[in-house]
């Protein structure tokens, strides 16, 4: 049985302090949201995931929403990735939903802790695209004033937004993620835009495609 909550715990990574925040409790496996680029954590369960059956909880990325602000910014979607590190080691696991560089970041995780994410399901939002499809040497130096400690933090929208996304790249994550434990395809797509990183993906085995994201939810939670 599930009951609705609204708290907020303080998790660390580095010297960022994460909030993870609590929309549902409840046992069995728990659900946890990722939000878009520039977006923060909802306070109540979204209508997509309301169905879940299990607790619910939601993470802000560094440099957005309650989590603190870096001081020398420098980010990179690995860098959102040890975030959602440290809240799966928090959680002991949990089914990934995320939205936008939150989906791409749903993508990440699935590869590298395998064996902590039940399932991860990508929809759209913002960031999703992100910028080139491979790395590239020329840097652009960009201006944003006096950041004052706000969320979302100005470099991290200028940073991530340009984060290279190499189609080679995602499917490596794509096919380290069916070396986990679970029996259940890791990844489902439920994008209706398609950069090439989720082209490249979508033909990897172990990938679901044409679900709806309440659909592919309500699949990882029969398992």
């Amino acid at each position: 049985m599930s009951t609705t909550a609204n708290t907020t715990q303080q998790l660390v990574h580095n010297k960022v302090s994460l909030a993870l925040h609590t929309l549902r409790v409840g046992s069995g496996t728990p659900l946890l949201l990722l939000h878009g680029l520039g977006e923060h954590s909802p306070s109540t369960v979204p209508e997509v995931a309301t169905r879940w059956p299990g607790p619910i909880y939601a993470l802000d990325f560094t440099g957005h929403g309650q989590s603190s602000v870096p001081a020398g910014g420098g980010y990179s979607c690995e860098i959102l990735l040890a975030d959602v590190d440290v809240a799966l080691r928090h959680l002991g696991g949990a089914c990934l939903l995320g939205r936008g560089i939150g989906a791409y970041i749903a993508l990440l995780a699935a590869g590298a802790r395998p064996e902590l994410v039940h399932g991860a399901v990508l929809t759209d939002g913002p960031g999703l695209a992100g910028g080139a499809t491979h790395i590239s040497a020329v840097t652009e130096i960009a201006t944003v004033g006096d950041r004052s400690g706000q969320t979302p933090d100005p470099w991290a929208l200028i940073e991530l937004s340009r984060d290279a996304r190499p189609a080679n790249y995602a499917s490596t994550f794509a096919r380290l993620s069916v070396t986990g434990p679970n029996d259940i395809d890791p990844i489902a797509v439920c994008c209706v835009v398609r950069p090439p990183w989720i082209e490249a993906i979508n033909e990897e085995p172990g990938v679901m495609t044409g679900l709806s994201a309440q659909e592919a939810l309500e699949s990882y939670a029969a398992r």
